[in-house]
């Protein structure tokens, strides 16, 4: 498997006051120079009444080291018991925020991985699906001695470079998805599969051009309601979001490969403009083209 090299922001969760709620005593970026994974260390207070932790693009997973605590936190709903127990690990959903509470000693220590939304999305196409994070993280909960070890080590890496950090972050990936993931892998039948590939073909040909579903349709020979159901049941996407994300991939290959404009790139890859994919952009990879070009 071949990964982009993915930058993060030091603080992956905008507006979020770390300081006030732990204390980090070791960061990858700035103790090892790493930019392809994101692992960090922290000591946390032992009473939190309004931890609002805003969503990130990245997968975030969360072992605990030491302590206890006794934790409240919703998503979104009604509030449910997480327990913090060393050990047991705990995974943060992409783009959802939550809020906690809890009561616990000034022993509670925790390591931290953040897995790139490029690394995760890479490993789904590779394994032939796309993923039910909701589902993972409820997987999780049931606990993985093999993935549990891995990221305590990874906490702990030594003097380990830049191709440690990308090859762990492929394994925990790969692994967290094969185990956990709920892969949708659903396939058409033959012929809707034939047609299908010909909508993709269409789409890469046409990145720079405006295309509708009806063109899409009328590529395949399906009306559209026909069209969204078959490619929905062979990608797990609408033909919307897919002809973006190929958009996006293209965008990403002219700003490592190329000294482009932004107004320029916007083109090549159908964007109204500089503003419409730079929206695009930092919706599907977390960040704006400006800072992947910089990493």
């Amino acid at each position: 498997m071949v990964f982009d090299s993915v930058r993060f922001d030091l603080q992956p969760y905008a507006g979020f006051d770390t300081d006030r709620f732990v204390r980090r005593t070791f960061c990858s970026w700035t103790h090892l120079g790493w930019r392809s994974l994101l692992v960090q260390r922290f000591e946390h207070v032992p009473v939190a009444e309004d931890l609002a932790l805003p969503g990130a693009a990245d997968l975030h997973l969360v072992l605990p080291l030491s302590g206890w605590a006794e934790m409240e936190r919703s998503a979104g709903g009604k509030p449910v018991r997480v327990p913090w127990i060393p050990g047991r690990l705990q995974l943060g959903v992409p783009h959802q925020p939550s809020l906690s509470r809890y009561r616990g000693d000034e022993s509670m220590r925790s390591v931290q991985v953040h897995l790139p939304r490029d690394t995760v999305d890479t490993v789904a196409a590779q394994l032939g699906g796309t993923v039910d994070h909701e589902a993972m993280a409820a997987s999780l909960t049931e606990g993985d001695p093999l993935l549990e070890a891995a990221v305590r080590a990874i906490g702990f890496p030594g003097e380990a470079g830049e191709l440690y950090a990308e090859s762990a972050g492929a394994f925990l990936t790969t692994h967290l998805l094969t185990r956990h993931g709920r892969l949708r892998t659903d396939r058409a039948p033959a012929r809707e599969d034939t047609r299908v590939r010909a909508v993709v073909a269409f789409m890469r040909e046409r990145l720079a051009e405006p295309v509708t579903l009806t063109d899409l349709a009328a590529e395949a020979h399906l009306s559209v309601y026909h069209l969204v159901r078959v490619f929905r049941n062979a990608t797990g996407e609408t033909p919307h979001r897919f002809l973006t994300r190929l958009r996006i991939e293209e965008a990403k290959r002219l700003l490592r490969n190329t000294d482009l404009a932004l107004d320029g790139i916007a083109r090549r890859c159908g964007f109204a403009g500089p503003g419409a994919l730079s929206t695009a952009f930092l919706r599907h990879t977390g960040v704006r083209p400006s800072v992947y070009r910089n990493s």
